[in-house]
């Protein structure tokens, strides 16, 4: 596939809003890329990355190897990802903080548009996708519902608290953000992020690359050989991670940590109207049609034609 250099700015910007994504606790950045077009080329090219891409860097040279790799694909999305996730984590840690039930409200309408959009690239609908939606469904919603482990700063426990991460990450409707939230390393990354640990980051990173590349090949086994049966399970992942985006939510449970400081623990959807507080809700209403909007626009994108 020949791309212009317009393509690959158009991929990074697609990269930003996978990494702004990912970055909130609750959406995933998979979706993203499944919307915008990019997804099924995301996973195939990183599950080429083997020993056989190695032999051809040392044989044929580097121009061969990254023509292999799809290396101009695979940089300018990085490259999206990388810079909107360091910075949007900050920004994500500030209005979770402060206005929480503005950016949820944003991230459900993009999640609800997203369902319309993954579901009806299911060509055909039998008994199976059927039982497959539900199934994610009900594995979405489970995993929404768990409560957070206490925070664990070991660097062994974070490596593979990345290669979890990563393969919910990758995965429309299942946030990495909020696995590394369950795992209790969602806060270690965060800290680690704004002060610059790059021990840290670094053990985070290679346990982020070995998750990768392993469940990658398994999901591009998964659309070679059950296309329409992994669409419905996909399908079914967004539908029932629509119970942790909710804007409106009861806190059973606080954690508090070492130094006092107070995380929602366990939490309950509840009505807008029956919210204990300023429930804001025309200003979420509107955020909730920008979300669903911004949908449009990104699946636009990923429909054009190179």
């Amino acid at each position: 596939m020949k791309r212009r250099f317009i393509d690959y700015v158009v991929i990074s910007l697609k990269g930003v809003a996978m990494g702004a994504a990912d970055a909130v606790p609750g959406v995933s950045g998979g979706t993203i890329a499944f919307i915008s077009g990019i997804y099924e080329e995301l996973i195939t090219t990183i599950s080429n990355v083997n020993v056989g891409l190695f032999k051809t860097l040392f044989k044929e040279g580097v121009p061969a190897f990254w023509k292999q790799l799809n290396g101009s694909f695979i940089l300018s999305l990085l490259l999206g990802i990388i810079v909107s996730f360091i910075s949007f984590m900050r920004i994500a840690k500030y209005l979770l903080e402060n206005e929480p039930i503005l950016i949820w409200s944003f991230f459900f309408g993009l999640i609800i548009a997203s369902i319309y959009f993954v579901g009806k690239q299911i060509t055909k609908w039998r008994t199976s996708t059927i039982i497959a939606t539900i199934v994610g469904a009900v594995v979405a919603f489970y995993i929404s519902s768990l409560s957070a482990l206490g925070a664990n700063d070991s660097t062994t426990y974070l490596f593979f608290a990345g290669a979890i991460a990563i393969c919910a990450m990758i995965l429309p409707g299942i946030s990495g953000s909020f696995i590394l939230i369950i795992l209790g390393a969602y806060k270690t990354l965060s800290d680690a992020l704004h002060d610059f640990d790059i021990n840290k980051i670094t053990v985070f990173a290679s346990g982020a690359l070995v998750g990768l590349l392993s469940f990658s090949h398994l999901l591009k086994w998964l659309f070679k050989n059950y296309h329409n049966i992994t669409l419905a399970l996909l399908t079914g992942f967004i539908f029932g991670s629509l119970n942790k985006v909710w804007p409106w939510k009861e806190t059973l449970t606080w954690h508090i940590d070492s130094k006092g400081l107070q995380t929602p623990l366990i939490e309950k959807s509840v009505s807008p109207f029956s919210f204990n507080g300023d429930n804001q809700f025309f200003l979420a209403l509107l955020l909730m049609i920008i979300g669903f909007l911004t949908i449009f626009i990104l699946e636009k994108l990923g429909s054009k034609k190179d």
